[in-house]
Parts: structure tokens; sequence; C-alpha cells
């Protein structure tokens, strides 16, 4: 069973409030996400990314799992002209798509885009992020958070999109598979975790954020 986690007239009303947003790039990614039926993270949930990442004064974050650079979109408007955006995907014709709205929004110089798995892009990529953003496949949402945890500095945040995953984490009777078992058992573990203090927003799908102590 699947239901809106925020009753349409909250949604409309946020997104009115929102609407401010509309710089023709972002407008841009919007409309093709919605021609193309591309999962993004959409603009609550990227105008929350931004004011996360400036509450900290990020100035690295770590993407996994970045498509066309929706999110990305947001992150470099907030860690500025000195900061880094790792950017991770699997296909290159996103990463391509990417350099292609994020140079238009004059912001490409704050990328650094690897056409990877976003697990093995982490690896090799050395030190610790500000942020780390987590919006893989989900049955690796478990594994992605044991790899990534220990990547955020004191201080800084982990965020992870679907974390409610149109509810269906509130039913194990009737929805026992492998993506919602995995994204109630990737919960569980970030909220049981001594070192981070953890809160899921109740927009869009759910975002997870858990501050490292």
């Amino acid at each position: 069973m699947t239901f809106d986690i925020l009753d349409p007239r909250i949604d409309t009303y946020l997104k009115q409030l929102n609407a401010k947003h509309d710089d023709p790039v972002l407008l841009a990614m919007e409309a093709r996400a919605e021609e193309h039926d591309f999962p993004i993270v959409g603009r609550l949930c990227g105008a929350f990314l931004e004011a996360m990442a400036l509450t900290i004064g990020a100035k690295k974050v770590f993407e996994m799992g970045s498509g066309y650079g929706y999110s990305a979109w947001w992150f470099t408007r907030a860690v500025g002209p000195d900061g880094t955006v790792w950017c991770t995907d699997g296909k290159a014709e996103n990463r391509d798509l990417a350099e292609q709205y994020l140079t238009e929004a004059g912001r490409w110089d704050r990328v650094e885009y690897a056409v990877s798995w976003a697990q093995e892009a982490l690896m090799v990529t050395e030190g610790t992020f500000d942020i780390v953003y987590n919006d893989v496949v989900k049955d690796q949402y478990p594994d992605t958070w044991l790899l990534a945890k220990d990547r955020v500095r004191p201080g800084g945040l982990y965020i992870c999109d679907n974390v409610l995953w149109s509810g269906r984490v509130t039913d194990e009777g009737y929805d026992a598979s492998d993506s919602s078992e995995a994204i109630r058992r990737h919960n569980e573990l970030v909220f049981a975790d001594s070192e981070f203090d953890a809160f899921i927003l109740p927009v869009r799908d759910g975002v997870l954020v858990a501050r490292r102590r």
C-alpha cells in the first residue's frame, strides 16, 4: 500500500512558497524530469538540501547517485565557488547532461563527476566530507550507510532520500520487497547509531538527516 506522505494541500502550499526559484536551468531540469519520467528530488527537497548545506557551511559534498545533476544544482549553489560537489552515476549520458546544465548555470567548475558505482567512487576518493548524500538503488541502502557513515566529518551530515518509500516502510506484512526491507533496515541502523543524531523530514518521499557528533 502506498500513500501521499504529505497532505496534497500542504504539498501544494509549500511548492507555491518555493516558486521563487525560477532559474531557467532549474526549470529546464525539472521539465526534463517530467517529460522523461526521471526521478529527481524535486523542488522542496532541493531547497531543503541547499538549506542544510548552508547551515553547516558545507564546502565538500559527496553525492551517491546524481543523475543529470538536479540535486547538484542545489548543492553547488550552497558550497560556493571555493567548494566541491562530487557526483556519481553509472550512465555517461547523465554525466554529459549534468555538464551541460551546470555549465549553463556557471557552476560546473565546482563539480567532480565520476561515471561509476557510487560506492566504488566513494572508496577511491580520499578524505571526509561535510555532507554525504545517498540516493542509490534502494536495496543497497544498508550497506551504503555502513560505507558512508565514517566518511562524514564530526558535525557533518549524512542525508538520504526516499526513506519513507511512499509509506511502504510502515507495513512489513504487506510489503516485504527487497527495497522496502532494505530501507527499513537502513533507517533502523541510522537511528540506532550512537555517533549520529537522526531525523526524518516527511516531505515528498521522506528525507533522512543524521548529524555526526
